[in-house]
């Protein structure tokens, strides 16, 4: 089952270094990673998306409790969340597709946001399902000649928060 584990550390050299560590020497598979600042410049917050079953999760979670620069530790997915992820996909668009291409960045509300003669780049946010999705259709119209995702950004609804 796939799992968004998100953590909030401190903004220290390193400290991404020993998480990704932790995954890489228990061989857990770490499907996305990403990281930014928060709104407190000495804290990061670290979004982890792995494929792990409920017993490989607790023993996950149990270590990242144990790295001294790890402040909180939460798995998004276990709620109610909100994930989002950025994606920027290049395609072939000559001719007659290239109206096509248009309609359908629309009907996935993607922007196109760079032309050439023979390639769009389009521009998409969504959940992992919804990307997945236009990659596919895209893929069965023309040639997908550059996919660049940025990996998913989960947070909780409601009350629920990451805070330190």
């Amino acid at each position: 089952m796939r799992h968004i584990i998100s953590l909030l550390l401190e903004n220290q050299p390193g400290a991404l270094s020993r998480v990704v560590g932790l995954f890489s020497q228990r061989a857990f598979n770490i499907e996305t990673l990403n990281v930014s600042p928060t709104d407190d410049p000495t804290l990061s917050r670290l979004n982890i998306t792995t494929k792990t079953n409920d017993v490989q999760l607790e023993q996950i979670q149990k270590q990242l409790h144990k790295l001294i620069d790890v402040l909180k530790v939460q798995e998004v997915s276990e709620f109610d969340y909100i994930e989002r992820e950025l994606m920027l996909v290049k395609v072939r668009a000559s001719g007659a597709i290239r109206a096509e291409i248009q309609r359908t960045a629309d009907i996935f509300r993607g922007q196109i946001v760079d032309i050439t003669a023979s390639q769009y780049t389009v521009q998409m946010t969504g959940d992992t399902d919804k990307l997945d999705a236009f990659v596919q259709v895209m893929s069965e119209m023309t040639d997908v000649i550059e996919v660049a995702r940025s990996g998913i950004v989960g947070i909780s609804r409601g009350e629920r928060g990451l805070k330190a």
